[in-house]
């Protein structure tokens, strides 16, 4: 299993800061990706984010064995972590209090992936031409769709959008969702904050994922529609792709902004 991989952030045209943050870090046998979106005043959510990528990413740093029975725990025990660290600090600050942020992570490794979800931010699979949605919002209006209170154009343009019923340090015990699934060559996953969600429609971004562009060039043309379409929030992506012989695009990439304080 080969990943081709690429990465990218945006401010966005109406937030005055990034509170977004992501990691991915890619080889020829693994890979670990996480976009983070933060919330909360003064800054605060971008701490969050950085914060929960921090803890995660060393948490998982040695997790190679999807296969192991443990797994799924090292998964869900990492955002836990992330977690506890987050809603202390909200504590013992005062200007961090509230702050919060989604998590989504991504892990490949031996034909195999899981997934650990906290959130809105989203994590999809492109196969055989199909985009599929792997983690489930937690959100109030995706849990009026899920009761059939609304259809799925009216959650689009629902004023209570960005309203998420969980996330890293709303609470000190929080459970993640936990997936998992196989990687197949040609398979394409996206993790994305609902700046790029929220402003693209899933049609456009399966057009895009489907298109023979490199990761890279993919990335800037999601950013470039979400900001054509108002860019309303701050957008960030991952895409991976999935190859049969070496990528040249593997590598590692950034995952804090300049001047974030992570400090603990």
């Amino acid at each position: 299993m080969h990943l081709a991989v690429a990465a990218g952030s945006d401010v966005g045209r109406v937030r005055k800061g990034n509170e977004d943050s992501y990691y991915a870090d890619a080889n020829e046998h693994r890979g670990l990706f996480i976009v983070a979106d933060g919330m909360g005043g003064h800054a605060a959510g971008e701490v969050a984010s950085h914060m929960a990528v921090g803890i995660v990413s060393d948490d998982l740093a040695e997790l190679n064995d999807l296969e192991n029975a443990h797994a799924f725990e090292t998964v869900s025990d990492a955002l836990r972590h992330a977690n506890e660290a987050v809603f202390e600090r909200t504590l013992l600050e005062k200007d961090k209090h509230g702050m919060g942020t989604t998590a989504s992570v991504l892990v490949l490794a031996d034909e195999r992936f899981i997934i650990g979800h906290i959130g809105d931010s989203r994590i999809y699979l492109l196969r055989n031409g199909e985009l599929r949605q792997l983690t489930h919002d937690h959100s109030v209006v995706q849990e009026q769709l899920d009761a059939g209170i609304i259809t799925q154009q009216e959650a689009r343009n629902h004023r209570q959008s960005n309203v998420i019923t969980r996330c890293i340090g709303m609470e000190f015990h929080l459970e993640a969702d936990i997936t998992d699934g196989d990687v197949q060559v040609g398979d394409v996953f996206l993790l994305a904050s609902d700046g790029l969600t929220g402003m693209v429609e899933d049609w456009r971004l399966q057009q895009l994922l489907a298109s023979r562009l490199p990761p890279a060039r993919i990335i800037d043309a999601m950013i470039e529609e979400a900001n054509a379409r108002g860019g309303v929030d701050n957008i960030t992506a991952v895409v991976v792709r999935i190859h049969s012989s070496p990528a040249m695009t593997t590598g590692a990439y950034p995952t804090s902004h300049p001047g974030a304080d992570i400090g603990g």
